[in-house]
């Protein structure tokens, strides 16, 4: 059954399995998507209907705003215009390049099913995590954006990348729309308001053309934005790409000439692209390579760093030149690492290393993951035995059974006798009379207290048992 299409979209059918925008617009591909939640949790923990769109995406180009829901079975897409609203025709039209759009940035002409299944059948690893990471495909990115996003991503963070980005479009470019967020359906929180009472807008900027950051005063502007030495690195990159291919003043089209450029390395080799990359600076073997398999269809490189170093070698045998400590990335190094992982996922092998890269992110440690189950209320024994006090339970606890570091690997206790042995735990053992003794002597001596000083009592206890034992 097909998804009710929210007011405003066109839907385009689209199982989750091929496509999750909650994972693949998240995972450190590209930074500038604002996520934004639709429907809050209730008390229990869960949304109110998994049928229905959870978040709203939205993504400045050049020209529009684009927005986008998902349900299980069917992606959501709109567009808003600097004119809008515009007349049926025209909007018919540039609804439809959206849609050529984003089959393009999502390169939903690859079906991702068939991947995940040839990768399952090759590598046992991928084979047990493919469930919980479906729909997680390579986007084709713009290649200008992607070179300085990734020029930013030098020692740094996702959550640090994103900042960083954005406060370069908001500087550099001017807003193209402004938008109040979507309304969240349930418990709706008291929105924003302007100054003249309406709900505030967001201003949504496109990203800048090489253009407008080659200019000489960037790098300063971007360090006091807090790009540190990455300031220096993006403009003279931008600076490299026009003086090699200037724009003509009369020219109106959307992309520069260097942008073009750009996209041209698309169809040639993939070593000539990389060395072409390499020119700029600020750009290495693994800035060049993101670049490459992101926005230039090198659909086979995998971007190697410490991380990808550390799936190597945890997943797929592959050893560590410094003898288990954390190895520098040198050019050998690197290319092992890429070898290593090629030879087992082949000509995607880009692809199917982002879904592991993303199933290691620290971000995405519950991601795919049942909500955690309401913890039981404690039976009034519990409760009576916890007064105890916690150092004491444990004290008990330890009585109740063998300690699992004395038994043999998968060999059940030789008897359930509720005591240790003294060969097994001679200071438990020979202690724990005195225990209960003293525990008996706290109870009697407790008639008649209040409830504070019993509490104080067992406390005391408590700590002459750690003391003891």
């Amino acid at each position: 059954m097909a998804s009710a299409i929210p007011v405003g979209f066109r839907a385009l059918p689209l199982p989750i399995i091929q496509l999750s925008l909650a994972a693949v617009l998240k995972c450190g591909q590209s930074f500038r998507w604002s996520a934004f939640p639709l429907i809050l949790a209730d008390h229990s923990g869960t949304n109110i209907d998994h049928s229905v769109p959870t978040h709203e995406y939205r993504f400045c180009l050049r020209d529009r705003l684009v927005c986008l829901r998902q349900s299980s079975d069917t992606l959501f897409y709109r567009s808003i215009f600097p004119d809008s609203p515009l007349p049926p025709l025209e909007e018919v039209k540039r609804e439809g390049e959206t849609l050529i759009w984003l089959k393009d940035y999502f390169q939903l002409d690859v079906d991702l099913v068939k991947l995940y299944d040839e990768w399952s059948t090759k590598d046992p690893v991928f084979a047990r995590l493919r469930s919980r990471f479906a729909g997680i495909r390579m986007l084709r990115q713009d290649p200008w954006e992607n070179l300085v996003s990734f020029i930013c991503s030098s020692n740094n963070n996702i959550a640090r990348i994103t900042k960083m980005v954005n406060a370069l479009c908001k500087h550099y470019s001017p807003p193209l729309v402004s938008v109040p967020p979507p309304s969240v359906q349930t418990r709706l929180p008291s929105p924003v308001l302007d100054d003249e009472g309406d709900v505030q807008a967001d201003a949504y900027h496109p990203f800048p053309p090489p253009s407008r950051l080659a200019q000489p005063d960037v790098a300063s502007t971007l360090r006091s934005l807090g790009f540190g030495y990455r300031a220096e690195f993006i403009q003279k990159t931008a600076k490299m790409l026009v003086e090699a291919r200037p724009s003509s003043p009369s020219t109106s089209e959307s992309l520069e000439p260097s942008e073009k450029w750009l996209t041209t390395l698309r169809t040639t080799s993939t070593e000539e692209a990389r060395q072409e990359l390499l020119k700029f600076i600020g750009v290495g073997p693994k800035v060049a390579d993101c670049v490459l398999l992101m926005s230039l269809d090198k659909r086979e490189v995998i971007p190697v760093d410490t991380h990808v170093h550390q799936i190597a070698m945890k997943h797929y045998g592959l050893r560590s030149a410094a003898g288990g400590k954390k190895a520098n990335m040198t050019p050998k190094l690197y290319e092992e690492v890429n070898q290593r992982l090629f030879a087992i996922w082949g000509d995607y092998a880009g692809w199917a290393h982002t879904v592991l890269f993303t199933a290691d992110l620290k971000s995405f440690s519950s991601y795919g993951l049942p909500p955690p189950s309401p913890v039981p209320t404690p039976t009034k024994e519990r409760r009576s035995a916890d007064t105890f006090g916690p150092a004491l339970t444990a004290t008990l606890a330890l009585t109740a059974s063998p300690s699992p570091s004395t038994r043999k690997r998968g060999r059940p206790p030789a008897s359930r006798t509720p005591l240790l042995s003294g060969d097994q735990n001679p200071v438990i053992d020979t202690q724990l009379p005195n225990v209960l003794q003293t525990f008996a002597d706290h109870t009697e001596s407790s008639e008649g207290a209040s409830l504070a000083d019993r509490v104080k009592k067992r406390r005391r206890v408590a700590k002459t048992v750690i003391v003891r034992a």
